[in-house]
Formats: structure tokens, C-alpha cells, sequence
């Protein structure tokens, strides 16, 4: 069976004058990618648009459109005085879909692509310019990944953790580092007090040095070392039911799909129902569950 596929986009962009385009949101300080827009506004005054605005023709209106993705860049390039942007037209009025398709770029894959930046020449002042950041924060990325296991670096290649915590791999060697970063995918945990935790939790045979520092702000040396033997412990566990999850996951649909059957027998219902409440409570509960 032939299935045909229709484009989402259309397949070559047009520039648009801005005052045909427009927001179906407005732009506030208090917005949660506010964060962002100077970061956006400097890179389009140094360099231009290098992501399109997205947007749809809008019904009723000959040569006007509404603003799907890039509210942002839109009012970046108002206050930056342009008149026209490139834009990519959506065949659907779909904000949407698009927005979650996209995948935001990781830490260390923007730091990948900083480094391919300065392969090709460009010198970490420009980058620093086109992303309204001090150039010692471009310089210090630069060895961001040095000393970093590559099995580490591609378990966490495109997580979201942060620098800080990134950093802290350098103090283990190798091996736990590899641990490190499959425990935060486990756990789906990449914030720098739980990459603190795992240090702490780190032998000294395991750590750079051969040994770390057992001087906490406000923890004595046997809560430290109650710390690590209960992280040894939390590790093993995790390891093992992760190695056991899809096992069990396969008994209990099986066993969902057992007891689902028992209940459709009216016969078995009523026994359950007036001889074992208890269970039959348990049972209902267990065959409405839509996700295991």
C-alpha cells in the first residue's frame, strides 16, 4: 500500500516583512525562556537569523501571518530596527507539533559546537559576542570535556546537566566516572547536589588523587562514611532492578492480563466480590492500570 506523505513545511523559505507577521503570544519578562533574549538579540545582531521564524498564512488575511515559533526572534529583530526576516512556512496551524519535535542542544553539544567554531577560526571573543557572554566563560568551556571518560561524555551527550556538575567528573577516574553518568541516566537525575552525593559517595581509591577530603561544612567523618556505605548500597540497588525491570515488567503485564480475564467470568466476579473483598479491591485496581 502506497502511503502518501504530505510536507509539514513548505520546502524553501521566503523573507517577510515583519509587519506581516504576527505573535499569537505576547513576550514578558516574567516568560520562563526570558532568560534567553539576550543571548538571542546578540547573536542576531552579530551574526543574523540562523534558526527561521516559523510561521502559518493566516485565514482571512491575504499576505499576513501568524507567528508559530520564534516570538523571541521577533521582537529582538523589532528592537534591533529590522524591517524583514526569513521564515519558514508551516502547512499546518500547528504550534505544537513543532515545539516538541525540536531538540534543544544539550551542554556538551553546544560545547562540541563551540569547538568546531574555533577549528574553523572564529575566536572565542566573536562567540562570546554572539552569545552576550564574558569571553572567560567561552575560554573556560574549552576544556570542558578534558579528563572526561568518552563512554561518560556519551551517556550524558545530550542530557541536560549542567557545568557544575559536569566538572565534578574529573575528580573520579574513569570507571566511575562511567557509573556516574549511568546512575544520572537511571535516575534521571543531572543537578549538581546529586552529582555532589555520588562524589561523596566515591571511595578514595576510586577519586584522582587516591583520596578526597572528609571535611564537610556541617557533617562529621561517620556520617560521611555511613553516607558512602548507604550510596554503595543505593547503587547496587539501582543496578539491580534496572537489570531486573524488564523481566518484571513482562511477569506483571502477563499477570494483568490474568487476572483481566478472571473478572470478565461473572462467575469468578461474584466469588471474588463476596468471599475475598480484599483481593477483588486489589484486582480492579490492578487491570484499570493503562501504563506498567
Amino acid at each position: 500500500m502506497n502511503t502518501i506523505v504530505h510536507p509539514a513545511f513548505a520546502l524553501d523559505c521566503v523573507t517577510l516583512p515583519l509587519s506581516a507577521i504576527h505573535p499569537i503570544r505576547k513576550v514578558k519578562p516574567t516568560d520562563h525562556a526570558f532568560g534567553k533574549y539576550k543571548t538571542v538579540m546578540a547573536s542576531i545582531k552579530e551574526i543574523g537569523v540562523i534558526e527561521p521564524l516559523v510561521v502559518h498564512p493566516q485565514k482571512g488575511s491575504r499576505g499576513a501571518y501568524l507567528l508559530l515559533d520564534g516570538h523571541l526572534r521577533l521582537k529582538a529583530l523589532f528592537e534591533l530596527g529590522r524591517s524583514e526576516t526569513i521564515c519558514l512556512v508551516a502547512n499546518d496551524d500547528d504550534a505544537f507539533t513543532y515545539n516538541d519535535k525540536v531538540n534543544r542542544l544539550s551542554l556538551i553539544q553546544e560545547h562540541r559546537m563551540i569547538m568546531r567554531a574555533v577549528d574553523h577560526g572564529v575566536t572565542p571573543v566573536q562567540i562570546a559576542n554572539a552569545l552576550a557572554v564574558d569571553v572567560g566563560k567561552i575560554k573556560a568551556s574549552l576544556n570542558l570535556l578534558d579528563g572526561i571518560h568518552s563512554d561518560a561524555i556519551e551517556l550524558l551527550k545530550d542530557k541536560p546537566i549542567s557545568d557544575a556538575a559536569l566538572r565534578l567528573f574529573k575528580k573520579v577516574k574513569a570507571v566511575r566516572q562511567i557509573d556516574m553518568a549511568q546512575l544520572m541516566v537511571s535516575a534521571n537525575n543531572y543537578a549538581r547536589a546529586y552529582a555532589d552525593a555520588l562524589i561523596v559517595g566515591t571511595s578514595p581509591d576510586q577519586m584522582v588523587n587516591g583520596s578526597k577530603s572528609k571535611k564537610m561544612n556541617g557533617i562529621s567523618d561517620e556520617e560521611i562514611a555511613r553516607m558512602e556505605k548507604e550510596m554503595e548500597t543505593l547503587e547496587r540497588d539501582c543496578r539491580y532492578y534496572q537489570d531486573n525491570f524488564g523481566e518484571n515488567s513482562l511477569h506483571l503485564n502477563s499477570a494483568q492480563r490474568y487476572v483481566k480475564r478472571l473478572l470478565e467470568n461473572n462467575k469468578v466476579k461474584r466469588f471474588l466480590e463476596s468471599r475475598h473483598p480484599e483481593y477483588f479491591d486489589e484486582f480492579q485496581e490492578l487491570v484499570v492500570i493503562e501504563s506498567l
